[in-house]
């Protein structure tokens, strides 16, 4: 069960990383990546954050990207969130693939 603490943290870390990913995304033409999910640890050190990529052909090469500007990414966060956190957790990017399992359901019950 989560805190209410890490609760709070993560809806700030997925709020302002949707931004940074505004942005982000135009350096792939074409590109949606939207942060579903955040999970903090109970000692506020890792952060889990679950990504949707549309289109989802390009999504496990956006993904790999991330995780490879991942410094990046976490110092953008940090000087975004230096005035609410004293310590910017360490960032892990998952493919959410949730979209993905919903649709080929759907596909299943059609048939």
């Amino acid at each position: 069960m989560d805190s209410t603490r890490q609760l709070r943290i993560a809806r700030l870390i997925q709020k302002e990383l949707g931004d940074i990913f505004l942005t982000y995304a135009r350096n792939f033409h074409g590109t949606l990546i939207t942060v579903s999910e955040v999970r903090v640890s109970s000692d506020l050190s890792i952060a889990r954050v679950y990504l949707s990529i549309f289109p989802t052909e390009q999504a496990q090469g956006v993904t790999e990207q991330i995780n490879s500007d991942v410094r990046s990414i976490r110092g953008l966060l940090g000087n975004r969130v230096r005035h609410q956190l004293r310590i910017v957790p360490e960032l892990n990017f998952y493919l959410d693939d949730t979209l993905d399992q919903l649709q080929h359901i759907d596909e299943l019950l059609h048939e």
